[in-house]
C-alpha cells in the first residue's frame, strides 16, 4: 500500500508527495468547443489543455503566475519537443484530471511528464514535453533556468 501525503497548495491545487513520487494535480471540464463531431476531445486540444495545466503550475509551485513569469520576469518556456500517447478518449462533459511531474531540469531546459485521467480514473493521454528557457527580449537564444525556478519545481521533480 502506498502512503501518500497531500500538501494543499493555494487556489485549490495540490502537490502529492510519497516515498516514490511527487506530483502536481489539477482538473478541468471538457467543454463543447474542445470536442469534434464524434463528441470526443479533438486531438490538438490535448496540447492546449496540457498548456493550461502548465500555466497553472507556476503560482502554487513557484509562487508566481505564468503571466508574471512572462511579463515581469521576461522569461518564456516554449515547447521544443513533445511525445504523446492516446490511451482512451475524453468526451464532452468529462473531467480531465491532470498530473504533472518534472522529470529533468537541464542547464536551459525542463522536461515535463503529463498524465490525464478522466473522472473515473481511466488514463486518457500521456505526454513528455521539453521546454527551453528563453529571455522574451531575445526569444531565439536559450538561457539558463533560473535558480528560483529550479527551487520551486523541486517540489514536483522525480
Amino acid at each position: 500500500m502506498r502512503e501518500d501525503t497531500e500538501y494543499p497548495l493555494h487556489n485549490g491545487y495540490e502537490a502529492i508527495h510519497s516515498p516514490t513520487y511527487m506530483v502536481f494535480r489539477s482538473s478541468r471540464r471538457v467543454d463543447f468547443p474542445m470536442v469534434d463531431l464524434a463528441g470526443i476531445m479533438y486531438y490538438p486540444k490535448y496540447w492546449d489543455l496540457a498548456h493550461v495545466f502548465f500555466e497553472e503550475i507556476w503560482e502554487p509551485v513557484c509562487g508566481i503566475s505564468y503571466a508574471d513569469v512572462l511579463n515581469q520576469k521576461m522569461l518564456a518556456f516554449p515547447l521544443v519537443h513533445s511525445e504523446a500517447k492516446f490511451h482512451h478518449p475524453l468526451r464532452y462533459g468529462d473531467t480531465a484530471n491532470c498530473e504533472i511531474q518534472v522529470t529533468g531540469i537541464g542547464n536551459t531546459s525542463i522536461t515535463w511528464k503529463f498524465v490525464i485521467y478522466n473522472q473515473n480514473g481511466r488514463k486518457c493521454w500521456t505526454a513528455t514535453q521539453t521546454t527551453v528557457c528563453t529571455d522574451l527580449r531575445s526569444i531565439e537564444e536559450k538561457i539558463e533556468v533560473p535558480e528560483w525556478v529550479r527551487e520551486g519545481l523541486h517540489a514536483i521533480t522525480v
